[in-house]
């Protein structure tokens, strides 16, 4: 069956841990920190002889099922986890009716970002171990959750400087971590952390960047919109990350100016295109410097982008460099 956070968090408590699970979804902080909670539940720190940690395809399932056979060593259980197997896209029937056997003194974690409902592989891990979803959190989540941090060391935050600090860190936990830490140490001495402190510490996070780029593309203005590129390029961003966020900000943008056009309101906006309403104003603000049809064009543009490089027509970075000039231009 299906598992939450909050049943398997259970489980841990109770010790009543099932011997296969599957973690998967896009956010890498909670798939990290459930995996940590997973092994250390298991297994004590430094067995090496008890716990195997593969990643890829590197290892075959046939060398994952002998040591699964292995009878763990003075200790209840061996503890295997295989992250970003490629199981749960493309199924491998040894592995499948290995699942059904799986001997009691083994414990299996399958760790995966994306994965195919349809397959066999997670509908068996489903049905006889639990399989649990770490997607990315939504906007009310990650509010408690940063208060939580900040409540560890005392600080304290208003809703201006909470809202500015996620346009500045955006979504991604990792990165708020990483962003909360640098205010927190710059801080202090002091409880209050203010826009100011945000603005002073937190460098603009990677999609904050490419909606800066794109408002200079729609200003026509090629030259500052290469350099944000060129940034982001410094900051070792692959150009296909590039060209997928670029193209999801244009089909925001597509999406915010038709809902306008319409005269939805901006909580309605936020929730049908998936953006914290209080950055609506600035997508809004921003559609209007295009046309629906600009708009589409530009969408179009970056799919002939991708099949481009994809064939081998162009490279990755270069044919990210046209798509801005030409849309740009």
């Amino acid at each position: 069956m299906s598992t939450t956070m909050k049943v398997f968090n259970e489980a841990l408590k109770s010790g009543d841990l099932k011997q296969i699970y599957l973690f998967y979804g896009a956010e890498p902080y909670l798939r990290r920190q459930y995996r940590h909670r997973f092994k250390s539940a298991l297994v004590s720190d430094g067995d090496t002889m008890n716990y195997h940690y593969f990643e890829g395809n590197d290892i075959t399932v046939r060398e994952v099922i002998e040591l699964a056979e292995t009878l763990p060593f003075l200790t209840d259980r061996r503890v295997i986890i295989w992250e970003n197997s490629g199981l749960f896209k493309s199924a491998n029937e040894k592995m499948l009716d290995y699942l059904k056997k799986i001997p009691l003194t083994t414990s299996l974690l399958f760790v995966e970002i994306d994965i195919d409902k349809r397959q066999r592989m997670f509908k068996q891990v489903s049905a006889g171990g639990g399989a649990i979803e770490f997607p990315v959190q939504n906007e009310d989540i990650l509010r408690r959750w940063i208060k939580s941090l900040l409540d560890k060391d005392e600080k304290q935050m208003d809703t201006d400087t909470v809202n500015l600090f996620l346009i500045k860190s955006g979504f991604a936990m990792d990165n708020i971590y990483s962003e909360l830490e640098k205010l927190i140490c710059y801080t202090y001495g002091r409880n209050l952390i203010t826009t100011d402190d945000v603005e002073a510490i937190c460098t603009g996070q990677i999609n904050n960047m490419i909606f800066e780029m794109v408002g200079a593309v729609a200003a026509k203005k090629a030259d500052v919109a290469l350099d944000k590129y060129r940034d982001l390029l410094a900051l070792k961003e692959p150009p296909m990350r590039i060209l997928f966020l670029i193209a999801r900000e244009f089909n925001n943008l597509l999406q915010v100016k038709e809902l306008t056009e319409k005269a939805v309101d901006n909580r309605t906006i936020a929730a049908k295109v998936g953006l914290p309403p209080f950055v609506i104003g600035k997508y809004i603000s921003q559609s209007r410097n295009f046309s629906a049809a600009a708009l589409q064009n530009a969408v179009l543009a970056c799919v002939e982008a991708e099949e481009s490089i994809k064939t081998g027509n162009m490279s990755d970075r270069i044919s990210v460099e046209l798509l801005i000039v030409k849309n740009a231009g």
